[in-house]
């Protein structure tokens, strides 16, 4: 006997009134839960529907779907982190390392040549630190702004525009200024060569995870889920 589709629709009410709010991972368990159903009616023909659903949710032990949820959240960050290190490389390779050296050189110089550098730096990391978080604010509008005409919530699209594991190194810069001021002394060639590769990493991550990458959202998007232009045409 198979599931109709008045009940695989109660399998995603199901799924989204246990807490799990993307369509990514209801149709994931959706299919699993289907197949167990239909497996438990093979058995026992006269088990209902709701019967065999509770029966298969509680295999899933007190936390329910969680433990899926936080496995599948660390696998998808792990990727995300993937192509941000990936597009992070590409700065520090040829052509892009041009301009990548082309700032460090200047960066380097200001900190040896200038009595106020520590100034500059300071004034650097704090820019960063505001430019990323307006960043995060019009990324997470826009992505809310598509989630309501979709209909439909993805984790990874939710990692990519905004939540992934490298957008928290911009909290770090507000605490590196501070320890700097008055600690480092700028005259000093490891010192300045130090911070000016903080700076450079730091403005190059936030421009990554801010631009690059949601640029490339939809790229991304299709090639983890095979069904996502599909279910966004509906």
């Amino acid at each position: 006997m198979k599931l109709n589709e008045e009940q695989i629709e109660r399998l995603y009410q199901f799924t989204r009134q246990h807490y799990v709010e993307w369509y990514d991972l209801q149709t994931e368990l959706v299919d699993h839960l289907a197949n167990a159903i239909e497996e438990q009616w093979q058995q026992n023909p006269k088990l209902s529907f709701e019967e065999a659903l509770q029966i298969e949710f509680k295999k899933f032990g007190v936390f329910g779907f969680m433990d899926v949820v936080e496995k599948r959240q660390a696998a998808l960050n792990k990727k995300y982190n993937k192509i941000v290190w990936s597009h992070f490389k590409e700065f520090f390779s040829i052509p892009k390392i041009i301009g990548t050296a082309s700032v460090f050189i200047i960066l380097v110089l200001i900190m040896l040549k200038f009595e106020f550098a520590h100034i500059v730096v300071i004034s650097l990391f704090v820019i960063s630190t505001i430019f990323f978080f307006v960043g995060i604010i019009k990324l997470s509008i826009r992505n809310k702004k598509q989630n309501k005409i979709s209909g439909k919530r993805w984790l990874y699209k939710d990692i990519i525009y905004g939540l992934g594991t490298f957008g928290g190194l911009s909290y770090l810069p507000i605490q590196i200024a501070l320890q700097l001021y008055d600690k480092i002394n700028f005259l000093n060639l490891i010192s300045s060569v130090i911070i000016s590769i903080t700076v450079i990493s730091v403005f190059l991550f936030n421009y990554i995870v801010l631009f690059i990458i949601p640029s490339k959202a939809e790229e991304y998007l299709k090639e983890t889920y095979p069904e996502y232009e599909f279910a966004n045409t509906l």
